[in-house]
C-alpha cells in the first residue's frame, strides 16, 4: 500500500468547516478554476488539458450532525488517444453527491466489502468541495479515450519460418459455421 507521502498533494483545496455554519441553512459554493489551476489539475489527472471546469452546488445540513453535498460538475477535458496519441476532447456533465455522516467510520479491514452507497463519507473537521470535484472528475474521465476512426488493427507475431496465427485462427468454430452454411445450400 502506498505511503501517504507518495501521493502528490491536490493542486486545489477549498475546505469548508461545517462546525462554523448554521446547522439549519444550506451553504452554496462554486469553483471555477482559472487557466493555471486547470492546467495543474489536468497534469495531476494525467490529462493533456482541461479547457473548462466548473463545480457548483450546495452543502446542506441533514439531521443534527450530518451534511449532504450535491453539485453539478461540468468539464471539457483533453486526453491522448490510446491508439494514436491524438488529442481526444470529452465533455463531462454530471451530478455529484456525497453524504457526510458524523457517526460513521469505514471498516478498517484489508478485505472489507464495498458499501452499497458509495456516496457515504465520514464527517471530519472539514469538507473540501475542490477535492470532491477532482475525485469526481477523475472517476468520470474515459479510461481509454479513442480518436474517431482509431483502430488497433491486427497484431501478427510469429518466429521466423512459422506461419503467424491470426485473430480468425483463434475462433475454432468460425470454420464450422462456414461449413454448415455451405451444407445448407
Amino acid at each position: 500500500m502506498p505511503d501517504e507521502t507518495d501521493i502528490p498533494a491536490l493542486p486545489l483545496s477549498q475546505p469548508l468547516r461545517p462546525a462554523e455554519f448554521n446547522a439549519r441553512r444550506p451553504v452554496t459554493f462554486e469553483i471555477a478554476p482559472e487557466a493555471t489551476l486547470r492546467a495543474a489539475i489536468a497534469d495531476y489527472l494525467g490529462a493533456q488539458a482541461l479547457r473548462k471546469l466548473r463545480f457548483a452546488g450546495t452543502l446542506r445540513p441533514e439531521g443534527k450532525h450530518d451534511w449532504q453535498l450535491e453539485a453539478e460538475l461540468g468539464a471539457t477535458l483533453v486526453q491522448g488517444c490510446v491508439v494514436t496519441l491524438q488529442p481526444v476532447t470529452t465533455r463531462i456533465d454530471e451530478t455529484v453527491r456525497r453524504q457526510y455522516l458524523a457517526e460513521w467510520t469505514p471498516e478498517d479491514q484489508e478485505e472489507a466489502e464495498i458499501p452499497e452507497d458509495e456516496t457515504l463519507e465520514p464527517l471530519g473537521a472539514v469538507i473540501d468541495p475542490a477535492a470532491v470535484m477532482i475525485e469526481a472528475l477523475a472517476l468520470a474521465m474515459p479510461l481509454y479515450p479513442r480518436a474517431e476512426g482509431a483502430d488497433l488493427g491486427e497484431a501478427v507475431h510469429a518466429e521466423p519460418g512459422v506461419t503467424p496465427m491470426r485473430d480468425a485462427d483463434a475462433r475454432p468454430f468460425a470454420g464450422l459455421r462456414d461449413r454448415l452454411a455451405r451444407d445448407e445450400d
